[in-house]
């Protein structure tokens, strides 16, 4: 589970202890917080998926193309809620369950199925 990502000449992480994404450009000497609305739900996992920021998090799949600094739901269905880790597998997104399984989207995490 990704909690932190080079994004550009940033470092953008997930602040579990205050749920945030914070951002460094000091190469993590300093951070500053970039979001800290509770809309989203807890913060699981991040990853760079072209242009976008994916996060997972407990509402769902949530995607920002601000750098982090606001979201919009992509996928709130319960299927995305058993999600505990995303992979960019460089043609789809990938994403295990809790119990193993291993879903896989096409549409930039707006749909999934499960993989066999």
């Amino acid at each position: 589970m990704p909690q932190l990502i080079q994004y550009g000449n940033e470092q953008i992480r997930i602040n579990q202890a205050k749920n945030h994404i914070e951002v460094s450009t000091t190469r993590g000497a300093s951070w500053y917080t970039r979001y800290s609305g509770s809309g989203c739900g807890e913060f699981r996992d991040l990853i760079v998926y072209g242009d976008e920021l994916i996060a997972l998090t407990s509402k769902g799949i949530y995607i920002s193309t601000s750098k982090g600094a606001s979201w919009y739901c992509r996928c709130s269905s319960s299927t995305c809620h058993t999600f505990t880790a995303l992979l960019d597998s460089g043609r789809e997104l990938l994403a295990n369950t809790s119990d193993g399984h291993l879903y896989v989207s096409t549409s930039k995490g707006a749909s999934w199925f499960r993989r066999k």
